[in-house]
């Protein structure tokens, strides 16, 4: 039997996102600590260091931060987009209901949250941060899903990836269209271009890795100096790697099972200790209050999970979708508040929106204490609603 059956690399990708999650957390942790200690300058400054290279037709000298966010990123977007094929290829999205699903979902994920933000902060100067709750954290949300383990469907784990990659890639598009200042077309043809070879390449049935791999790099780069964010160049890239039939054989399957451990392991940890180094202050408490913190606390609390389950709920009775194996409406509830885990594009579309640090230090803060609230009562109640019902089944 093949060592890369699509199901070992399903529950491996999951098992180890599943360790990986305290990992993560952890780093969490440690991160606001140095944040809020006499180290933080420094830790700042480190991010704040440059590497790479500079000549007169290449630019590659970013701070590591950049690096780390924009570079870093994109191979988790690879990964998560290669998971993402590969189920819509053979997998729980196959079927037309259920991979419309998510899409519906993390559609009312992004309209009802921006909608409840517009109406809070409509005639101020935050009015601009719209887009601010409108993302999902994949990583923060895959993590949490993912140390439920067995008490909750299989299914659903699937239907949060795929959801929360539509999200952020809504995100992406609307950062694109409402946050860029200015896109670079000569880039972004240039990108387009290398975009078609690569999927040239998977037209002809090419399954060497080392063919598509630095095409990628290229796409990468060429996608960052767009202006459009690079993290959407892994997905570009996981869309255009072959998935044969036999699990031996595939090109794509090969590269998941090459990715998981790093990207868990290192990649995510490094994540987090360069974006959670938030220094408190006394302000940002205050801003809870205003329509800034408020509408990114409602917005990303009660219009994620009103979002996300009144969409699925239209597109399930209109017969458009189907909901994910063996799920329930009440899973979909936990789903949709796990979903309203903002934090790394939410914050990113926040630095985007304001230019007053006052702003951005409040935003930050909402956004974290959000996606905290988010997190342990999406936790909280998925794990509940499981007890409850193997209990009841057991009574029965």
């Amino acid at each position: 039997m093949s060592k890369y059956n699509n199901s070992t690399i399903f529950q491996k990708f999951f098992n180890s996102e599943k360790t990986g999650g305290i990992l993560l957390l952890c780093c969490v942790v440690i991160s606001l600590c140095i944040a809020n200690s006499s180290w933080a300058a420094g830790f700042a400054n480190l991010l704040n260091q440059t590497l790479g290279f500079s000549t007169a037709s290449i630019d590659l000298n970013y701070s590591i931060s950049l690096w780390i966010n924009d570079g870093l990123m994109a191979v988790f977007f690879l990964l998560v987009g290669l998971e993402i094929k590969r189920e819509i290829l053979t997998g729980e999205l196959s079927d037309i209901k259920k991979a419309s699903l998510p899409v519906l979902a993390a559609l009312g994920g992004m309209i009802v949250p921006a909608l409840i933000y517009f109406i809070i902060n409509k005639n101020t100067e935050t009015v601009h941060g719209w887009g601010i709750p409108m993302a999902t954290d994949i990583a923060f949300a895959l993590a949490i899903i993912a140390m439920l383990g067995k008490n909750i469907p299989s299914s659903l784990k699937i239907f949060l990836a795929a959801l929360a990659i539509a999200d952020d890639l809504g995100a992406i598009l609307v950062i694109a269209v409402f946050y860029t200042s200015e896109i670079h077309f000569n880039y972004l043809f240039m990108a387009l271009g290398v975009f078609c070879v690569l999927m040239l390449l998977n037209f002809l049935k090419v399954k060497k890795l080392y063919c598509y791999i630095p095409l990628g790099i290229v796409l990468w780069y060429l996608v960052h100096h767009s202006g459009i964010h690079a993290t959407i160049s892994g997905v570009l890239l996981a869309f255009t790697i072959p998935n044969e039939s036999k699990e031996d054989t595939s090109p794509l399957i090969k590269l998941e099972h090459l990715l998981t451990t790093p990207v868990n392991f290192v990649i995510m940890p490094l994540f987090a200790l360069a974006n959670t180094n938030i220094t408190f202050k006394q302000e940002m408490v205050n801003g809870l209050g205003t329509p800034l913190g408020l509408g990114i606390l409602l917005g990303l609390l009660a219009g994620k999970t009103l979002g996300i389950t009144i969409f699925s709920y239209l597109a399930v009775k209109l017969k458009w979708a189907q909901l994910p194996d063996k799920a329930k409406w009440i899973h979909m509830v936990g789903v949709g508040l796990l979903a309203g885990i903002g934090f790394t594009m939410s914050i990113f579309i926040a630095m985007l929106s304001f230019n007053e640090p006052v702003f951005i230090n409040e935003a930050k803060f909402a956004i974290l204490i959000t996606s905290a609230i988010a997190g342990l009562g999406g936790y909280v109640f998925l794990k509940y609603t499981s007890k409850k019902q193997a209990f009841a089944a057991k009574t029965n």
